[in-house]
């Protein structure tokens, strides 16, 4: 059996040796094209090179291409699971010609390849061109000796292509190979072009751009005609490995197998194996959506991979995996993946990290959710209807954080569609009112009117931290008032000048507290319009205060001091990732508090350990060489001369504020700051993700918050170190030498288990039966579960050579089957698959498989010796 890394790898040096370069996958993420969702064509990455907008030092590419079909017009979503070859992810091999050869070429390759590399019988193939080509006809003959019988001519939605409305496009042609009578429909005519069923597997498409669409529809011949090609990885992989379904290949069927053994359920290749389908095809996207920097959200790509994530844990639930389990497939799509793709696993943790974060928040409203999906389908089928009002769908949306298409494939399953127009009029009403939304107990856009007769407010915060001032407002339940002394009520407060700094820039507001001798305000929050009024946010602590008191305005020092040294530190981060990762790294939003500092950034990848080594080692460098801070009122235009950094989007008026750390960092900067580096004592990278497509963030601490975190990351350390009886410096060494012991201990019980197999070949031989002719052995055997019947099974194949084999064997309350049948009977007319589904049906179970070997379950132990001791009259009968 050809393996698919060995059909990939055979794929792109074939393609190598007839002079094409071979090009490593682009990010499923697709750079500098709004059009696209997700890359889902190997052709997206040339896009451009297509259209004429860039030339390649090559003219000629080969690659294996990452693709996603789940969102936009190329959605294959809804069709993953309940068909053997749709998915949300899937490889694309393909190769290009840029304005060098044409069809001869792309189809003497083609067969080439097919048929001398990979072996395909010429017989069994057939190929589909456009109506018009006649030129591909003529060619496929001449170069391919194809008969005309099995050359199809096809329309315009079949076998012609274009990029869009307008620009490069061309006939195609597409080739199928003919799997057999076995696989066909029940079609009055099941043939290619009249039906779509799996005996007409297309394998590869060969696309013919050799035209330009105007406005106007008119084609007119490209000066350089160019080639696009695209096979299925998975797809060529079922023919080369003989199985019925992509599923069934090595590249989905160990982790079908894996969740076979979470679960302890058996896997079929019918509608009862539809949950294992959707987790090992989703688990795939999963994997690669998020290692390419997609994570799951609300929005666009992001909101996709959450959709293709919450589906598939959904349908954990129906294999009674309750609980978080995607994030523990990652591993084994990694491993499965990881050496045509070797970032898979330096993402790994980071991607487990996501999903079970999205899984463990999903799982949170899932139950409840269900529940009540459940009960008000079931109140509707009473009622006699089959639409699920908007209304439902909208409150388990807004109540349960209910996905909308997972309300409507659970519908779907029972029935039911789902009124989506009001459901989406529902969603419209929500957004306006999100426009009017509080921010604690007032109205942003209220308390705007409220304050703009008055000036704009003296701030003080850069030089003092206490301060004179006068109350100017006082706004209560959206109103303003004389005095005020409520202590159960928020309210706000204006001053004429302030210490307080007004939340901007990434940089929370400073709290603290507003007193004279007769009252205490405390400030919980300040912020401030764009046009400059400070406004304080808070609750009376006693007294009463009114317009005009004069009052003491004073800020939390250590806070502040905090968020001084974060906010340092986040500008030596910034110069430190340009230093490791290069200019191309800007400041694309940040978060600074006392806690700690957030740090978004553009970046194509994932960080490496070492990248994030030598960013942290230098800022700690710069902290400890102790540079001057130093602040300069100045134009944006000399500042910018003199090198300083401006933030992308970022609006400046005629003066800004620039802040230098010696003369490692200088940005344009409206935030507090420490007086000199070593204030921020020492700064910790505490993590390094992707929020989106080529951005990540970074979170850090300094100072005592770093203290902190040192303490109960040492104290976790010596924890471990207890429980390993160790010292804190020899867990490591430790977990090693516990991971090897267990290894062994599973080496020594797999060891045994053969030696326990072993010891029944012999015994199970002499049970052999003479029936008709045909030596059947049918036997209960002792074994742990479906693996060890597949080795005795093997076992017994080898010394029996031809013959019948079933066994059986009960494990708690389950029962399995495995059936074998050799070639020769195979030629006669047995089958494995349908001896076993028969075998199971007396145990009131199921299953089937392939001619030669099959498995299958049951629910009834105590029917096992019944249904074995029934071979004789099922290989008579069937």
């Amino acid at each position: 059996m050809m393996t698919s890394n060995e059909i990939r790898e055979k794929f792109l040096s074939f393609f190598e040796s007839k002079g094409h370069t071979r090009v490593a996958s682009s990010s499923l993420v697709p750079h500098n094209d709004p059009t696209l969702l997700f890359a889902n064509a190997g052709m997206n990455q040339f896009k451009d090179v297509f259209l004429g907008l860039k030339q390649l030092p090559f003219k000629r590419a080969t690659t294996s291409q990452k693709c996603v079909r789940a969102g936009g017009k190329h959605n294959d979503l809804e069709s993953v699971g309940r068909t053997a070859r749709h998915h949300t992810f899937f490889e694309m091999l393909g190769n290009f010609s840029f304005g060098d050869y044409f069809k001869k070429e792309a189809i003497a390759y083609a067969w080439e390849f097919l048929t001398e590399v990979l072996g395909l019988p010429k017989d069994k193939l057939w190929v589909s061109i456009y109506k018009e080509d006649d030129e591909a006809f003529e060619l496929w003959q001449k170069v391919a000796k194809i008969p005309a019988d099995r050359i199809v001519r096809m329309g315009e939605k079949d076998n012609f292509w274009s990029m869009g409305d307008t620009g490069p496009c061309g006939p195609c042609s597409e080739i199928y190979i003919d799997r057999g009578e076995e696989h066909r429909c029940d079609a009055v005519e099941c043939r290619i072009g009249k039906c779509d069923c799996d005996r007409w597997r297309e394998l590869w498409n060969l696309v013919f751009m050799q035209y330009n669409r105007d406005e106007n529809g008119t084609l007119t011949p490209l000066p350089r005609p160019s080639i696009d090609t695209g096979m299925g990885l998975e797809r060529i992989a079922t023919v080369m490995q003989n199985v019925y379904s992509n599923y069934d290949t090595d590249l989905l069927r160990p982790i079908i197998a894996f969740v076979e053994n979470m679960t302890g359920k058996k896997y079929y290749g019918d509608d009862r194996g539809f949950p294992f389908r959707v987790i090992a095809d989703h688990s795939r996207a999963i994997t690669f959506l998020i290692s390419d920097g997609v994570i799951p959200g609300n929005e666009g790509r992001s909101y996709v991979l959450r959709r293709i994530l919450r589906r598939a844990a959904r349908y954990g639930r129906e294999l009674d995996l309750n609980g978080p389990f995607l994030h523990k497939i990652i591993p084994q799509v990694v491993s499965l993946m990881e050496g045509a793709y070797p970032e898979l696993r330096k993402n790994m943790d980071y991607v487990q990290k996501v999903v079970k974060s999205e899984e463990e928040r999903f799982n949170e409203t899932l139950s409840d959710g269900l529940k009540m999906l459940s009960e008000g389908l079931n109140k509707l089928e009473q009622e006699h209807k089959n639409v699920v009002p908007g209304e439902m769908a909208f409150m388990l949306y807004d109540t349960y954080g209910f996905p909308l298409d997972l309300t409507r494939d659970v519908a779907q399953e029972k029935g039911f569609s789902v009124d989506i127009k009001s459901f989406e009029e529902l969603m419209e009403k929500q957004r306006e009112k999100a426009k009017a939304a509080r921010k604690e107990s007032y109205r942003i856009d209220e308390l705007f009117e409220i304050l703009a007769p008055l000036p704009p407010t003296e701030f003080l915060g850069y030089d003092s931290l206490e301060s004179e001032a006068q109350v100017q407002l006082i706004v209560s339940n959206m109103e303003t008032v004389e005095s005020f002394d409520d202590n159960s009520k928020e309210a706000v407060m204006v001053l004429d000048k302030t210490p307080f700094y007004g939340e901007a820039g990434g940089q929370v507001g400073d709290t603290g507290v507003i007193e004279n001798d007769n009252f205490i305000f405390r400030v919980y929050d300040t912020q401030k319009t764009p046009d400059g009024k400070y406004y304080h946010i808070g609750k009376l602590e006693k007294g009463e205060v009114s317009i005009k008191d004069r009052v003491i305005a004073r800020v939390d020092v250590d806070r502040r001091k905090d968020i001084a040294r974060n906010h340092s530190a986040t500008h030596l981060l910034h110069r430190s990732l340009k230093q490791v990762l290069g200019e191309h790294v800007s400041q694309a939003g940040s978060l600074v508090n006392d806690a700690r500092l957030r740090f978004d950034f553009s970046h194509h990848s994932a960080m490496t350990l070492e990248e994030l080594r030598q960013t942290e080692k230098r800022v700690n460098e710069a902290i400890l060489s102790n540079l001057p801070v130093n602040v300069e009122v100045t134009t944006v235009q000399d500042a910018q001369k003199r090198g300083a950094i401006a933030l992308f989007g970022e609006k400046y008026g005629e003066k800004v504020r620039m802040v230098s750390m010696g003369d490692y960092s200088i940005e344009l900067c409206g935030g507090t700051h420490v007086k000199s580096t070593s204030e921020i004592g020492l700064f910790k990278i505490v993590s390094e993700s992707s929020i989106g497509a080529g951005l990540r963030r970074i979170e850090a601490v300094t100072g005592k918050n770093l203290l902190n975190y040192l303490n109960i990351t040492l104290q976790n350390l010596n924890d471990v170190a207890d429980l390993l009886k160790t010292s804190p410096q020899e867990v490591y060494q430790k977990i090693n030498e516990l991971m090897e012991r267990l290894k062994e201990q599973e080496r020594e019980i797999e060891a045994l288990s053969q030696q326990a197999i072993n010891a029944q070949i012999e015994d199970i031989i002499l049970k052999k039966i003479d029936i008709d002719g045909i030596d059947v052995i049918s036997t209960r055997v002792k074994a742990r579960g479906m693996e060890d019947l597949r080795k005795m099974s093997d076992a017994l194949r080898q010394k029996l050579k031809s013959g019948i084999i079933v066994l059986g064997s009960v494990t708690g309350e389950k029962v399995n089957f495995v059936a074998s049948v050799s070639e020769d009977l195979i030629k006669k007319g047995y089958n494995a698959g349908k001896i076993v589904k028969h075998v199971a049906a007396i145990t009131g179970g199921g299953g089937g498989g392939r001619s030669d070997f099959a498995q299958a379950g049951g629910k009834n132990p105590e029917k096992i010796e019944e249904a074995l001791s029934s071979i004789a009259r099922i290989l008579r009968t069937i």
